[in-house]
Order: C-alpha cells, then sequence, then structure tokens
C-alpha cells in the first residue's frame, strides 16, 4: 500500500478491485475522488461528464 502511496507503483485493474474491497466503496469511487483531486472540476462537474460520455458511449453502441 505505501508504494502506492508513494506514487512508486500504479494498481492493476484487479488490484484496485481489491482495495476497494477491503474499503468498501466502488471503484469508480476512489477513481472520482482521485481525478477530482488532480482536475479543475468538482466532483459533481466531473460526474456530470462523465454521465454525458457514458450517454455518448451508450447511444453509440446501441446504433
Amino acid at each position: 500500500m505505501s508504494t502506492l502511496e508513494r506514487d512508486l507503483k500504479s494498481p492493476t485493474i484487479s488490484k484496485l478491485n481489491e482495495l476497494c474491497d477491503v474499503m468498501k466503496v466502488h471503484p469508480l469511487t476512489l477513481l472520482t475522488l482521485t481525478y477530482a483531486d488532480d482536475s479543475v472540476y468538482t466532483t459533481d462537474q466531473l460526474l456530470a461528464q462523465v454521465r454525458q460520455e457514458l450517454d455518448v458511449i451508450s447511444q453509440a453502441g446501441s446504433k
């Protein structure tokens, strides 16, 4: 865990899932917090952008 905290290693998706299971949070929650801290977006703005992008992807996939 300390190597992740010190940015010496990046977790795989599988490891991210394991960490989130232990923390009892959804992986998207952790990713959202990570990106909200590093961006000019508020959490609400970031979630709105993600919702919009998911809608576009979903609509494109159903055509």
